[in-house]
């Protein structure tokens, strides 16, 4: 999910600028074993998604993930494998507040931290199981941080809340229009931020959930509001991993290349697969000899390892012959050759195109199409190495 050219602009004039990501949560709505922040989405633990989302941004200086001490070893092999960088991991603490806390006072206290990290004009807050968080909200709250002391992002209520009495019926309802529902990221002027967890009572830090009521509470910092967009939601249930799962499926699809094997004979077809696709996906044309060579260049790079690569082989079949032109021979390299790069995190598929007829070329293009997003979008292991018929 990278940002878009536009944002790389609009970075805040504040040097230097810090994340704190609690990610110490037990994970019990969730259900299962796992917390919820260490569950695989596509291979990779979600955190892994939060952290590199902040790590692509450059203004960001430290990245500060708190983690419950049983999970601590978890965090660092997850760091070492996928390659994160400018990360530091600190011990959580038993609430959410106590461990935002913690992780705020490597910038300030030594027994925290073998050395002190620079400490932040502005410090964004952040939870580690919302992924999508992307460079310009990022940007906003901490430009409205600097200029009033605490950010926070902001959507509007879904439903409707309403208090009960104490008999179990209904009280009252707030209108739904004047309230907001307090999402994450947040940004604050550290030294107002570290100030309100200083003197935050016992009560506060154990029941307490909303920062920005601590830095009004505690130092008077009235936080600006910042409308968030609708993909700052917090995985929290069983299907929220599902949605996250379909939604990166999506961003995925973005990024993968067709390899076609187009002989002069057939660039119309090839032409014609190109144009069809192009709207729905980026990528580039290869000739089939530039294959391995493509597998050697994303196997140099860090990218198989941060999601699935999709590699399409595609084949065009011109002759008049009702059987297939492609042989057994070819057909077992490429299972072979599919099963040797699924080690490294790359999913290769073959598609079949059959130009047998002129006039049913765009159908058959169409068909083939259809058939190349649907292979990219779910990415089913199961099916590397087959050759499918369009």
């Amino acid at each position: 999910m990278e940002p878009s050219p536009g944002c790389r602009d609009a970075r805040p004039a504040v040097t230097p600028v810090a994340a704190v990501l609690p990610a110490g949560g037990s994970g019990e709505r969730l259900g299962g074993a796992t917390p919820k922040q260490f569950c695989a989405v596509q291979g990779r633990p979600l955190v892994s998604y939060t952290v590199r989302a902040m790590e692509r941004i450059s203004w960001i200086a430290d990245i500060i993930v708190v983690v419950s001490p049983e999970n601590i070893e978890i965090m660092k092999s997850i760091i070492e494998r996928y390659g994160h960088k400018r990360v530091t991991i600190v011990k959580g603490g038993i609430t959410r507040h106590r461990s935002i806390f913690n992780g705020l006072k490597v910038f300030a206290e030594n027994e925290f931290s073998n050395h002190l990290l620079q400490k932040p004009e502005v410090v964004i807050i952040h939870d580690a199981v919302r992924p999508f968080v992307e460079e310009d909200i990022l940007s906003k709250v901490v430009m409205a941080a600097k200029e009033h002391g605490a950010a926070g992002a902001i959507r509007p209520l879904v439903s409707t809340v309403i208090a009960s009495a104490a008999d179990g019926c209904l009280d009252h309802s707030l209108e739904r229009a004047r309230y907001r529902a307090s999402e994450m990221p947040q940004a604050f002027l550290f030294d107002i931020i570290y100030e309100a967890y200083r003197q935050c009572t016992d009560y506060d830090l154990d029941y307490g959930t909303e920062c920005l009521h601590l830095a009004l509470k505690y130092c008077k910092t009235n936080a600006k509001l910042v409308e968030g967009t609708a993909d700052l939601w917090k995985v929290t249930y069983k299907r929220d991993l599902y949605a996250a799962e379909s939604i990166i499926k999506d961003n995925l699809s973005q990024e993968v290349c067709v390899i076609t094997d187009v002989r002069e004979a057939v660039a119309q077809v090839g032409f014609l697969l190109h144009e069809c696709l192009k709207s729905q996906i980026k990528g580039k044309k290869y000739a089939i000899q530039e294959t391995q060579q493509l597998v050697d260049m994303l196997e140099k790079s860090n990218i198989p390892l941060l999601y699935p690569v999709v590699l399409i082989l595609v084949h065009l079949d011109i002759s008049e012959n009702i059987s297939f032109s492609i042989g057994m021979e070819e057909l077992t390299r490429i299972k072979k050759f599919a099963r040797e790069v699924k080690k490294k995190n790359i999913l290769v598929y073959g598609l079949l195109i059959q130009y047998k007829d002129h006039l049913l070329l765009q159908e058959t293009v169409n068909s083939a199409a259809a058939l190349i997003m649907a292979l990219i979008k779910d990415r089913n292991p199961e099916l590397i190495g087959q050759l499918l018929v369009a």
